[in-house]
């Protein structure tokens, strides 16, 4: 077994009505205003306002900022940024899914060490705290309220880049299952597909260890029962529990394996096209998964036992199997099931995969890659 370190710096406050917790945190925090991050649709859905409420009935000032769009840029972290320097705000609330927490991470480190975001770009470029960050995930996918990452989108150059640091973990994630209990049925099942590549990467990932092969595992399992159920029926109270708890287990997995190609390929589709995250890695995770079947060491047929549907004879399972099972899965959730179907083009293949060699998920995927492999993937993807 090789070595391994972990640590969960965080607080986590979990379950039902938990949002009504918010303005004691606050209080341990020390924060006298707030800027609340978050997007309109959060806003149109009374959301938004559900949080307000709370920090107004307690007189905690604050002030919003909602432009946070899918894939959110540079340009987005500066506008937040100023609303945030403005305001005179002391601390974040993180409203939402990955997005408004990749914002609100971003913001927090300008606020606390100034420059532009680029200048942090790669791994432990930010040199100290950020200003606290209360993560409020409303999708059961990102894990974005428990991991060390922000990944921002720059236009000049098509590319979505990730920063990645301890010192983003959130001080508090609230995660109060109520929150995604409305949602449409195709977030849910994107966003509980996100959370499953999370988890399958995490635990094939080459650094994985006990720990998070302990985490990425539960994660599995819980999605494995409820995602199909709550997809169905988003009101159902045990599903959203379970759903939520699993993809916060996920990011704690992969915050300390890592992803794999799956990742490294699907920003490049954000930034070039704009393809939602959770579906570019629905539509890549079964022809990764084909690729990387050479190097499984028995993993396979786990992942696939925590994950199926039903009964199923295993006695004849091959790698195929669970590639199979995936593709199902994926096809009954509604999720399209090609790249072509989401608006990609087979030109920007070269550029894309140049991209995604850039990405440290490469150097931790359980198969060898190089460029002309992932050329290969996208190409079997469309």
């Amino acid at each position: 077994m090789q070595d391994f370190m972990f640590s969960v710096p965080q607080n986590i406050v979990f379950g039902k009505g938990s949002i009504k917790k918010l303005s004691s945190l606050v209080e341990k925090i020390g924060a006298k205003k707030l800027l609340v991050i978050s997007g309109r649709n959060l806003e149109k859905v009374g959301t938004v306002q559900r949080i307000t409420d709370i920090l107004d009935k307690s007189g905690i000032e604050h002030e919003e900022f909602l432009d946070v769009e899918p894939n959110p840029s540079v340009e987005t972290v500066n506008a937040a940024m100023a609303i945030y320097r403005n305001s005179k705000a002391e601390a974040i609330i993180a409203l939402g899914g990955g997005s408004p927490m990749d914002v609100a991470k971003a913001v927090g480190i300008l606020a606390a060490h100034g420059g532009e975001i680029t200048q942090y770009e790669g791994s432990n470029l930010v040199p100290s705290k950020i200003v606290p960050v209360l993560a409020i995930p409303t999708t059961a996918g990102t894990g974005s309220e428990t991991t060390a990452f922000a990944v921002i989108t720059d236009k000049s150059r098509n590319y979505k880049f990730t920063v990645s640091s301890n010192e983003l973990i959130p001080c508090y994630a609230v995660m109060d299952p109520e929150l995604i209990m409305s949602l449409p049925a195709f977030v849910a099942a994107s966003t509980g597909i996100d959370a499953l590549v999370h988890a399958i990467e995490a635990y094939l990932s080459k650094v994985a260890s006990p720990f998070t092969d302990a985490m990425a595992e539960k994660s599995m399992e819980l999605i494995g029962k409820n995602i199909r159920r709550f997809v169905a029926d988003r009101s159902n109270e045990e599903a959203a529990c379970s759903m939520m708890m699993a993809s916060n287990f996920a990011g704690i997995a992969f915050s300390w394996a890592r992803l794999g190609n799956v990742h490294a390929m699907a920003h490049p589709l954000g930034g070039f096209f704009n393809v939602p995250h959770g579906v570019a890695n629905a539509i890549l995770m079964p022809v990764v998964l084909e690729y990387n079947a050479l190097s499984d060491n028995g993993k396979y047929e786990k992942i696939y036992n925590l994950i199926k549907e039903g009964k199923t004879n295993t006695d004849f399972f091959t790698p195929d199997t669970l590639v199979h099972e995936i593709r199902r899965l994926i096809e009954s959730l509604g999720i399209p099931g090609n790249l072509s179907s989401v608006g990609v083009t087979e030109d920007k293949i070269p550029l894309m995969a140049s991209d995604a060699m850039k990405s440290g998920n490469i150097a931790v995927n359980p198969r060898v890659s190089i460029a002309s492999d992932i050329e290969m993937l996208y190409k079997k993807a469309m």
